[in-house]
Order: structure tokens, then C-alpha cells, then sequence
């Protein structure tokens, strides 16, 4: 029987990679694909549901409130608009036009990515500090903390900062800095779950505003987030995103979530408006996060593991192969499976393998971990029951295809 995408004439892919956005994502969970089905029925008020999602996430995260974005990056706009806006219904709707505000982001060099395109997106300038010599090999330092202090001026709307384990300076010390200076700090941990401790980490270590990916670990639609964080950067950061089409005498935000006595005026539709997201997101992400919890990492791990066992066995005695469970070296913890490749053996390089894999049926992502030595990442996180199989032939066939191939008349110089 075909699904849904063959239906529509797009090949379905075997994703060992991971919960990749250009991959679709993983594979959710019955309950949270239930609970979408069950939000498509209904119509609410989008304020209300956005209030009760603050109250699980913040009860959960520990923050003072959160919201439900359309993935990582809205988050990181929403957050970076909040800090520049505030409350100010008249300066939310000039973004990105941010003469005579607060228009500056400090960010170390050393965390600069592609993703804090979303924080440029608000107009701001991001202003690089401190040098990476530590990552290029010069030298043991990175961006230190006197750089931040004397980065900060009365243009400083927020520090952009990149929560990963090697990022130096440690959190705990930018806070300390930017609050001395009443300045917030930006935490992106988009990709940092699990652990799920992480989901309170940097909340405790007192970042003003965090980013997590809802479509990764947590297992949600793939084009939710969450922000989490202070109240009132929350509330100033919804107030860019929900539509408030009302005259000011009817408009009646819920108290919890939006003071209507600190706004001069309804905002107009900000510059969040471009990434809504809508109550099927918001009920699946809340669903997802919830689940995510209650397993916890122990859990998570034994269940991939048994899918890990699964597909060394299926790779096993495969000649020009070899396999081992791992510890994700992204940190996570979770249990990879490494495979190395012996070229030579195998007749064909890893990057053609790779390749091979990606365009035969069923397709099968892998993550091209160390292709120049032969080095392979094949995670279990968005793997069904069946997928191992599935995988242990696919490269069979490529393998086996490769040796016919060699070994053809044709391919014998006379």
C-alpha cells in the first residue's frame, strides 16, 4: 500500500542521519501525531493556547514563561526582536528598521554560524569579539570576558551567545557581564537536547532568553521551537508574532501572558508574523516535550540501543565493513553506530558509498562523519522497527553491485 508521499510522487528516505531539517526531520511518536490530528479539529484562541503552553514550558525549563515558535531560528528572531522592541508597540512595528534603538548583538567570534542569520534578521548588527586562535590552532585563547565588558555600549540590545560545551567564555560568566551592564543574554541551544537536564541548565545559569529546537530530539513537528526565558521579553516577543487585530477597548490578552496595562496601543503585526505558528505545532510540540521528559535520557538510550544492536548485526560480515556502537561524539550521548570502510575491500570510496546509498530505493541517508578515513555515522534516532533490514541490504546491494561491476568482461582492459 503507498503512503502519502508516494502518492505524491516524492520517494520516502531511510534517515540514519539524524533529525535533520533538509531530511524532513525524524519520525514523531504516535501519541504526538494523534494529538496533531485531534488540534486540526478544533478552533481556540491562539493567546489562550500560547498561555497555557508558557506555563508547561516554564514549569518544565524552570524559566519564567516560554513560548511555541516555528523552529529554532523564529525563536532566535522573536528573542532577538524582544530585546531590541521591548514593550513598545511603536518600535515593534519599524523592525527591522532599528535607527535610534538599541541595534547592536555582541557575539564572539569563536560562535559565529550560519544560524545567527535569524538574529541579523531583526536589522541588528552583530558585533564580533574577541579572536578563535584556540579552534585554528595560533594559539589557547579565545573571546574573554574584558572584550564583552568593553564590546557593550548604550547600542546594546543583547549577547548573542552559542551554547556549546566548548564555548568559552562559560555562560555563567557573559551573564555576570551583560548584567552588570543591564544587558540580556540570547542563548541558542537549538541542538543541545538531549540531555534533558539542558532544558533547566541554562535557565539556571541565568540567560535571560533560550532556544530549543522542537523537531529534533524532543521529537516534535519538525518547524516548531520553543523561547523560553524572562516574562516580559516573552510577552514582548508574542506581541510580535500573534495576531492582534483588535480595536484597544476589545482587546483582552490573557493577564498571565501580556500586561495590557504596560502598552501604549495593539501592536501591529510584527515582524514575528512571518513565522506564526499554528495550534497543530503547538499542541504536538507541547505533547512531544512532554513525552521527551517522562522517557528521559536512560530510557531514550536503551530504546536506541536495542535499534543500534539491530543494524550492527545487519552489517555485520559485510566485506570491506566494519562496525561499533558508539557514544555520540556530538555529545549527546546517545548510541551511534560507527562503520568504517575499507576502501580497498570494498571497491569503491566512502564518498561514492554514500553517494550510492542516497540514490538507490529505498534511499538511506547516512552522516559522512569522516569520509577521508573511511568513517561513517549511522544514528538510530528516526529509525523504524523494520529500518535496520532495510539499511543492512541496501548496502549489500551497493557493495555486491560494485564487485559485479569490477568483475565484468567489459570492465577487463585487453
Amino acid at each position: 500500500m503507498s503512503n502519502v508521499y508516494e502518492k505524491l510522487g516524492v520517494r520516502p528516505i531511510i534517515n540514519a542521519y539524524a533529525p535533520m531539517t533538509r531530511l524532513g526531520g525524524g519520525v514523531m511518536a504516535s501519541e504526538v501525531a494523534d494529538a496533531i490530528r485531534q488540534a486540526t479539529q478544533f478552533c481556540v484562541d491562539m493567546a489562550e493556547l500560547q498561555m497555557r503552553a508558557s506555563k508547561i514550558i516554564a514549569e518544565i525549563t524552570k524559566a519564567e514563561a516560554g513560548c511555541v515558535t516555528s523552529g529554532a531560528a523564529a525563536a532566535l528572531l522573536m528573542g532577538t526582536a524582544a530585546c531590541v522592541a521591548g514593550m513598545d508597540p511603536a518600535k515593534m512595528s519599524r523592525l527591522p528598521d532599528v535607527r535610534g534603538m538599541k541595534n547592536e548583538v555582541i557575539a564572539m567570534r569563536s560562535q559565529r554560524n550560519s544560524y545567527d542569520h535569524a538574529v541579523r534578521a531583526t536589522g541588528v548588527t552583530l558585533v564580533e569579539v574577541g579572536f578563535c586562535d584556540r579552534f585554528i590552532d595560533v594559539g589557547v585563547r579565545d573571546t574573554e570576558g574584558w572584550e564583552i565588558k568593553a564590546a557593550i555600549t548604550e547600542r546594546t540590545a543583547a549577547i548573542y551567545y552559542l551554547a556549546k560545551p566548548q564555548s568559552l567564555p562559560q555562560l555563567p560568566e557573559v551573564v555576570a557581564i551583560a548584567h552588570q551592564a543591564g544587558v540580556p543574554v540570547l542563548v541558542d541551544a537549538a541542538a543541545e537536547l538531549p540531555p534533558v537536564e539542558n532544558l533547566q541548565r541554562f535557565i539556571s545559569q541565568g540567560a535571560d532568553l533560550v532556544a530549543f529546537s522542537g523537531g529534533k530530539s524532543i521529537g516534535g513537528p519538525q518547524g516548531s521551537g520553543i523561547l523560553c526565558g524572562r516574562r516580559d521579553l516573552i510577552s514582548a516577543a508574542l506581541l510580535q508574532q500573534l495576531d492582534f487585530d483588535y480595536d484597544f477597548d476589545d482587546w483582552d490578552p490573557p493577564i498571565d501572558l501580556v500586561d495590557k496595562r504596560s502598552l501604549s496601543g495593539v501592536p501591529r503585526h510584527g515582524i514575528g508574523r512571518s513565522c506564526k505558528v499554528g495550534k497543530e505545532q503547538i499542541v504536538g510540540l507541547l505533547t512531544a516535550l512532554q513525552l521527551f521528559v517522562e522517557e528521559g535520557d536512560i530510557g531514550r538510550h536503551d530504546r536506541l540501543l536495542v535499534i543500534a544492536q539491530k543494524l550492527t548485526e545487519e552489517l555485520a560480515e559485510i566485506p570491506g565493513l566494519s562496525t561499533r556502537i558508539i557514544a555520540d561524539p556530538l555529545q549527546s550521548g546517545m548510541p551511534m553506530v560507527e562503520v568504517m570502510v575499507d576502501e580497498r575491500r570494498a571497491g569503491l570510496t566512502t564518498a561514492d558509498l554514500i553517494r550510492r546509498l542516497r540514490r538507490g530505493s529505498p534511499a538511506v541517508e547516512v552522516n559522512p562523519w569522516r569520509p577521508e578515513q573511511g568513517l561513517l555515522l549511522l544514528s538510530p534516532a528516526c529509525l523504524a522497527e523494520d529500518d535496520p533490514f532495510l539499511i543492512g541490504r541496501r548496502f549489500k546491494e551497493v557493495l555486491a553491485e560494485k564487485v559485479a561491476v569490477s568483475q565484468s568482461p567489459s570492465s577487463i582492459r585487453t
